[in-house]
């Protein structure tokens, strides 16, 4: 039965229970990091009733083309975000580096759950058990679906070269072992490890070799809704008191880099904004405008 916006549940004794639909993307990593999330607001909430609605998304349906060069937004979120506009779900979960930078309005990220290891991971090829990235054959073809990736490690290990593979974490494993088109493919360490196979990882890469992306294996990164319950907004909402009581104007309209801050003076957020920008010229100076050369380069040739 159906209250408003909310769905709820009668069960044999006749008690009423709230129903929490989750969405989330068909896949079997998808799944387990979704089941870890409802599992853990069952623990908190004993009394609700949790529904998984899975769904594909167009990154999940397009295979044949490198991600960087679909050109759409929200490629692993849009599908979700649209049930959650048709009240379809009540909540999303995701992981948070595939999260579009601008959430669509509305929305908000309702909860960050708590970071594995972010690294990736290398997977060797079975013929190439017992080497690593450095000691791996001139011209050796290494798999990847991440521009971020392949340009790091093409500067990192130029005798190296780096081909697209898409598909899910079972697929692209697949690929590596039953063909001879990959030496070894490079996937996030902690995917490997939720799925069981923690055994096929040959390599960790550390920030040396590549860095890994930001928001990467957050446990199932973000938990999003359209919010229509003040509940959810009140647990987000923080004041940060300003020095300078004149910086303590706040705009709640203003949204810089796409973070929307909820009751953060103007005077916090400019700081903030300058601070990435010296970061960012930081690491254009050691380098890391080769690497976006090296990117470019990548993303042309795909």
């Amino acid at each position: 039965m159906e209250e408003g916006p909310y769905k709820y549940i009668r069960d044999g004794n006749g008690k009423v229970s709230r129903v929490i639909r989750i969405g989330t993307r068909k896949s079997q990593l998808a799944r387990i990091q979704t089941d870890s999330v409802a599992d853990k607001l069952k623990e908190l909430y004993p009394d609700i009733h949790v529904e998984i609605v899975g769904m594909s998304t167009t990154g999940d349906k397009i295979l044949d083309t490198a991600l960087s060069k679909i050109g759409e937004k929200s490629l692993f979120t849009k599908e979700l975000e649209n049930a959650l506009e048709r009240n379809e779900v009540d909540l999303v979960v995701h992981s948070l580096k595939d999260l579009p930078t601008t959430l669509p309005p509305g929305f908000t990220i309702g909860a960050v759950l708590k970071r594995e290891n972010p690294h990736d991971a290398v997977v060797l090829h079975p013929k190439h058990v017992g080497k690593t990235l450095d000691t791996l054959p001139e011209n050796s073809m290494i798999g990847t679906s991440s521009l971020r990736r392949a340009a790091q490690l093409k500067k990192r290990f130029p005798h190296l070269e780096f081909k697209d593979i898409r598909g899910n974490l079972n697929t692209r494993l697949k690929k590596l072992d039953e063909k001879e088109d990959f030496a070894a493919i490079i996937l996030a360490a902690a995917g490997l490890r939720r799925m069981g196979w923690e055994n096929r990882i040959s390599q960790i890469l550390g920030p040396e070799d590549c860095m890994y992306a930001v928001g990467q294996l957050y446990l199932t990164g973000a938990v999003y809704s359209l919010d229509g319950s003040d509940s959810l907004k009140e647990t987000m909402q923080t004041s940060i008191a300003a020095a300078d009581k004149s910086l303590e104007e706040v705009d709640e309209q203003v949204q810089r880099v796409g973070v929307t801050a909820c009751k953060i003076c103007s005077g916090a957020q400019d700081s903030a904004e300058r601070l990435g920008i010296d970061l960012a010229n930081l690491l254009l100076s050691k380098g890391a405008k080769e690497i976006l050369t090296v990117a470019r380069q990548l993303n042309d040739a795909r």
